[in-house]
């Protein structure tokens, strides 16, 4: 049997959770059964991903979309996916607006659309309304990355519509656990992985950061990660006198290396779908305190891999990190949970697996294989 090709489309390679898991994915497949490629809208950027994707030798075209709405691109597009000739086209973000017609036009007979956000941040006015017709005439299937985001999507587009939930993976073998086992009196070492934007709320992260140091003076704090709000942190940071205590790390190739260094990991965001580094941070044996939105508290449970605090809420931040600064006994017995159900559970092999499962009865209840 010929193997099935699929194509994932997607803007870009940048650092986002979405991009990281196309990577993984394509590489993950069953490549008996499947002959993965990917579309990026924009050229070459030379990120870390593209690194990867070079030293991996994966199947990626580049093509090149100018900046804001930019309909031409739908024309190169169409002629990629006509010379593919791919069974499943595989969209990610905001694509839809451009790969839609290209991919009806060219009689693809698997349409998947994975929501990488709660259906009403994933994208603008105009993708709602192309993804409102893609999902409900176009036989294009929104895969929901948990069930939190299941449930907004349903409530966005219509409540009988199919979407099945997979969620995220990651390659657990990329993390090991150990690491510092930081004592009474010793530093510790609190990590943040993630865009400097409104989602993530480095605001409360540093604001909560602060109260605990008051009261905790061995911790520090890594921000790893670059975003326009970036100035904006460095600012606070200085404003708060705490330039000694945190430590602005960049964009950086080596996550999982700073993950084993560090001692808890932090996540206090507005919203979220499944956000990959909490996977990340569970596989390294880390606790995780996290604001409980979107699929987060589908990633972490509370009180045995880690702590989940309300949103927008510094002093609760503060006291969950307190509680994990003062007990080594209690990050040891979270870490340790935490890495047994991120390798249970959420390996990209799993989602991998889930995705091909999924591929294969769009075809065959189209008949084309």
């Amino acid at each position: 049997m010929r193997p099935i090709r699929v194509l994932h489309i997607l803007p870009n390679f940048g650092t986002g959770g979405a991009e990281r898991l196309v990577v993984d994915l394509m590489e993950a497949m069953d490549k008996g059964l499947f002959e993965v490629a990917a579309i990026s809208l924009f050229p070459e950027s030379r990120s870390m991903l593209e690194e990867e994707i070079r030293e991996r030798k994966l199947n990626v075209f580049f093509l090149n979309k100018r900046l804001g709405p930019d309909p031409s691109i739908t024309i190169p597009l169409y002629r990629l996916i006509r010379d593919y000739k791919p069974h499943v086209v595989h969209t990610h973000r905001y694509v839809l607006r451009y790969s839609l017609l290209p991919t009806l036009f060219n009689r693809v007979p698997g349409r998947v659309h994975t929501m990488h956000n709660v259906a009403q941040k994933e994208v603008d006015a105009v993708g709602k309304w192309v993804h409102k017709l893609a999902f409900t005439f176009c036989q294009v299937v929104p895969v929901s990355i948990s069930e939190e985001v299941a449930t907004t999507v349903k409530a966005l587009y219509g409540s009988d519509l199919y979407t099945p939930i997979v969620y995220n993976g990651i390659t657990t073998a990329r993390f090991s656990t150990g690491g510092p086992a930081s004592k009474r009196g010793e530093r510790l070492v609190l990590i943040h992985v993630g865009r400097f934007a409104p989602q993530k709320n480095h605001d409360l992260l540093i604001q909560g950061f602060a109260l605990a140091l008051a009261r905790h003076p061995y911790l520090e704090l890594w921000l790893v990660g670059d975003g326009h709000l970036r100035p904006h942190i460095q600012s606070l940071v200085q404003e708060l006198s705490l330039q000694k205590h945190v430590r602005f790390l960049g964009l950086r190739k080596d996550i999982p290396e700073l993950m084993k260094q560090a001692d808890v990991f932090l996540l206090p965001s507005d919203w979220e779908g499944v956000p990959l580094v909490v996977l990340e941070a569970m596989a390294a044996g880390k606790p995780v305190v996290a604001t409980s939105v979107g699929g987060v508290p589908e990633l972490v449970k509370d009180e045995k891999t880690g702590i989940l605090i309300s949103p927008g809420d510094p002093e609760t931040l503060a006291g969950a990190i307190l509680r994990l600064a003062r007990d080594s006994d209690l990050r040891r017995r979270m870490g340790e949970a935490a890495h047994k159900w991120a390798l249970e559970r959420f390996d990209v092999q799993k989602t991998a697996q889930a995705y091909g499962e999924l591929y294969l009865k769009l075809l065959r209840r189209r008949g084309r294989k």
